[in-house]
């Protein structure tokens, strides 16, 4: 029986942009075989959207909270719907 597939919307704060935390995000996503996006915001947040199996979303979301070397997160909020089939993970 497969796991359970599941998709997380999660905004990070920070100092998350210029420390190549998007480029990172999308290289431990490949790691876990996650699929989605990733993304800077203008607030200075950076969002993504995860999509896999639970257990490698949750390992990605804990990810998150550390990020790349250069990163110091403050916050990581995180909602849950029912995939939506993506099939890559690509930086936007």
């Amino acid at each position: 029986m497969s796991e359970t597939r599941t998709r997380a919307h999660v905004f990070i704060s920070g100092t998350v942009q210029g420390v190549y935390y998007r480029a990172s995000t999308r290289d431990a996503a490949r790691e876990r075989g996650v699929k989605g996006w990733v993304r800077n915001l203008d607030d200075g947040r950076v969002e993504a959207v995860f999509e896999g199996a639970e257990s490698a979303v949750d390992s990605l979301i804990e990810w998150c909270h550390t990020g790349s070397p250069n990163a110091n997160v403050s916050d990581v909020s995180v909602s849950y719907t029912d995939p939506e089939g993506i099939d890559d993970f690509r930086i936007r």
